[in-house]
């Protein structure tokens, strides 16, 4: 099991619960691996974000198979000099955040592009160096996965000198909000909407 450089709790106010539990950067990390981590922290009473009624219950996460087909090396197109702007959340409060750059694959012989974020809570943070943020909107929300879209965890130093980046769905994990109305969690851009469904990752938890 990986170091943890901050409680999940204190990265989440960092951060405006812009993740759940696995932001640090953890390369060559598989799916599996990435599965049991999270089961292991969400059954934590320490690390979960899960209320006492449902951690009592909780034995593991639901996840899509996982697929190849939902792993994409995508082409990042960097974008500088953009304005800091503060993202709406589920709650009154704001967090500032800047467009750091575009993910684009084609899925299906379609081409898609996704804005990608930079927190400017943790970008002079040591730990967190290189953070980057990838909230998303898909077909399957409401449905097989959480009303209220999913995010990526992305890092700048994955980024090839050739100007790719992997984007794989299938790590793609709910915000806090999923689990407990207590959270104030970043509401997805609806910019990055994509119009077929992304089954992969973690789907809808229980009634949330």
């Amino acid at each position: 099991m990986m170091t943890r450089v901050l409680s999940p709790f204190l990265l989440g106010c960092l951060i405006v619960c812009q993740t759940t539990l696995l932001a640090q950067h953890n390369p060559g990390q598989t799916v599996a691996e990435w599965q049991t981590e999270m089961n292991e922290e969400f059954a934590d009473p320490e690390e979960s974000p899960l209320t006492v009624a449902d951690l009592r219950e909780f034995e593991a996460l639901d996840f899509f198979p996982e697929s190849a087909g939902f792993r994409f090396e995508a082409r990042f197109v960097r974008t500088p000099n953009q304005v800091p702007f503060q993202m709406p959340t589920t709650k009154p409060r704001r967090a500032i955040y800047e467009k750091f750059g575009e993910v684009h694959f084609t899925y299906e012989g379609q081409a898609y592009a996704l804005d990608v974020y930079e927190s400017h809570s943790l970008r002079d943070s040591e730990e967190y160096q290189g953070y980057l943020f990838l909230p998303f909107l898909d077909a399957s929300n409401g449905f097989a996965t959480y009303g209220g879209g999913r995010y990526l965890s992305l890092y700048q130093q994955d980024i090839t000198e050739e100007g790719t980046l992997v984007v794989d769905f299938n790590k793609a994990y709910n915000p806090y909000c999923a689990y407990s109305d207590r959270y104030s969690c970043p509401i997805v851009p609806k910019e990055n909407y994509l119009g077929f469904k992304v089954e992969a990752g973690v789907k809808a938890f229980g009634d949330h």
